[in-house]
């Protein structure tokens, strides 16, 4: 590890949630995993039946909807700024999204795990590469864009 690079660290839920203001049923991240801030950061949310965006997207085929999954993937951002000493106490609005593309279906009872990148920072602003996935597929992959209130 050089001297720019810092250690890991992982966030519970309890962490996750004083650092992003969201809260059921919006707050779409459970556990970061690893993040390296200004690099990257992996976390998981896990989906349940009864998760409430089931019940009507769709009856009988539920299926988590896309623009959730690219909000789950904006939370996971969230922490590679928000965990340097110069952002904390900042809020990281999701300001955009490009590129977006989706390969495969994230169902209830998947584990969605997510990938995310820093790629750019300019002044309150930041970009992100993500990658959402299931059992190692390919679900969802965005270009994020960060801006810091």
């Amino acid at each position: 590890m050089t001297e720019t690079q810092t250690k890991p660290i992982s966030l519970d839920i309890i962490q996750i949630m004083d650092m992003i203001p969201h809260r059921y049923p919006f707050l779409l991240v459970d556990r970061i995993t690893e993040c390296v801030p200004m690099q990257y950061s992996k976390g998981y949310k896990n989906l349940s039946a009864n998760e409430m965006f089931f019940n009507g997207h769709f009856p009988n085929n539920p299926i988590m909807p896309g623009v959730l999954q690219i909000e789950a993937l904006a939370q996971a951002a969230a922490p590679i700024i928000l965990s340097m000493e110069q952002y904390k106490g900042k809020l990281a609005l999701f300001a955009g999204v490009d590129s977006v593309r989706f390969k495969n279906i994230v169902r209830p009872g998947d584990k969605f795990e997510m990938e995310v990148t820093l790629t750019k920072v300019k002044g309150p602003i930041a970009k992100c590469s993500g990658k959402g996935f299931v059992d190692g597929k390919l679900c969802i992959e965005a270009e994020i864009t960060i801006a810091l209130k």
